[in-house]
């Protein structure tokens, strides 16, 4: 393990957290994931593991997005201390993903069976993304085939462009086009551009990731109160049902993370800082639960708590928010930046108090307990975005 001196309280704090979540990643998580939720003869990676026994299911379906986020964690993973077998296995993960879980116009399906005798083959923007995602990291697994994943990705974008495109910027989700169009995909597809970017792909990721960017600064977000929303009519204007206009404490702290990545690629830092500090702000002030201190699923339109369930993934988010403010900022506002990382870290760390090290509970209800369920794949990607960017961020200190 490795030792830090400690310069402040808050900052060895941050460094002590760091080092907890890496050790139980690299330690427990990872080589559980890849020895109980990973079939080695067929490359298949596991939905979800028994939160008592650590077993994966025999039956249900796999979703489109579980593979993509595994061999992104396993990639991730590797880079910040994981010694596992992460090219062999990544390789096999990704073929088999590639070669299950697309259809004829190579296109994401949805899901597909656990025997692979079925498939759900409805479009969701959101899978594309993820496709993308894979296709972009899938290099470090399959190096010698660099020029025809990235070709891959941009066949996938040109039937993107060609059947979904919006006039407005972004993609319908449906052909022909119904509402409501979703913020949410977009978030996964301005993710992916920015993997393809790293990945040495073409100006197109750069542009679509500035168009999403536009968007999120122009449509997205309500002016009147600083906070993203979820669900838009046709036009990209908010719906007029107030019912139906939903805010999302993680996708404000995903997005305040996201726009500060974007940002210092295009020397916009000091334009996007103010919007990525007021989402994060606003998601802290009224998403996080006080009688837990875990931020919560959902807000209405005006901000008041709807869905008071605090799953796990937007604790990382907070997390990564946190980290990237105070990678950006300096004096006090850095300090509350890093105050606000360290209690989103200790929500976090609630979930892995489990019978098995290396899983996690899901969703942590309002009277204090957790649904009993099966520790869910998918969580795995956003708990190795959050270690890794506090580990990059504790690295430079």
């Amino acid at each position: 393990m490795i030792s830090y001196a400690s310069t402040s309280p808050a900052i060895a704090a941050l460094k002590d957290l760091d080092l907890r979540l890496r050790t139980w990643l690299c330690e427990k998580a990872l080589p559980l994931w890849l020895q109980a939720g990973f079939d080695a003869q067929t490359g298949r990676f596991a939905e979800t593991l028994s939160i008592d026994t650590a077993q994966a299911p025999e039956s249900g379906i796999v979703r489109a997005r579980v593979a993509p986020r595994q061999i992104y964690s396993l990639i991730e993973g590797a880079q910040i201390g994981y010694k596992g077998a992460v090219r062999e296995q990544a390789h096999k993960g990704l073929c088999f993903y590639l070669d299950n879980f697309r259809d004829e116009n190579r296109l994401a399906v949805n899901a597909v069976s656990w025997d692979g005798l079925t498939r759900d083959t409805t479009f969701d923007l959101y899978n594309q993304a993820f496709l993308i995602f894979a296709l972009a990291h899938g290099r470090h697994a399959i190096p010698h085939r660099h020029a025809d994943l990235l070709a891959s990705a941009d066949r996938t974008l040109l039937e993107l462009s060609n059947k979904f495109a919006h006039p407005g910027g972004g993609f319908h989700e449906a052909n022909p086009p119904q509402a409501p169009l979703r913020s949410n995909p977009h978030m996964h597809m301005l993710e992916a551009c920015l993997a393809m970017e790293d990945a040495g792909g073409g100006m197109r990721w750069k542009d679509l990731a500035d168009q999403i960017v536009t968007l999120a600064l122009t449509r997205f977000i309500d002016p009147a109160t600083g906070a993203l929303h979820e669900f838009f009519a046709l036009d990209w204007s908010l719906p007029q049902d107030a019912s139906i206009q939903a805010v999302e404490p993680g996708h404000q702290f995903e997005w305040a993370w996201l726009l500060l990545n974007w940002a210092k690629r295009r020397g916009k830092t000091a334009d996007v800082l103010p919007v990525a500090t007021k989402l994060a702000s606003l998601a802290e002030a009224y998403g996080v639960d006080p009688s837990r201190d875990a931020a919560i699923m959902q807000l209405h339109g005006d901000l008041t708590p709807c869905d008071k369930v605090a799953r796990l993934w937007v604790q990382t988010e907070w997390l990564k928010a946190g980290i990237a403010l105070a990678d950006v900022q300096t004096g006090d506002k850095r300090d509350a930046a890093i105050a606000s990382a360290l209690r989103a870290g200790k929500a976090l760390e609630t979930y892995f108090d489990v019978p098995v090290q290396g899983l996690w509970r899901d969703k942590w209800l309002a009277d204090g307990s957790f649904v009993e369920e099966p520790a869910p794949a998918s969580s795995l990607y956003h708990i190795v975005c959050a270690i890794s960017c506090l580990t990059s961020f504790v690295r430079k200190l």
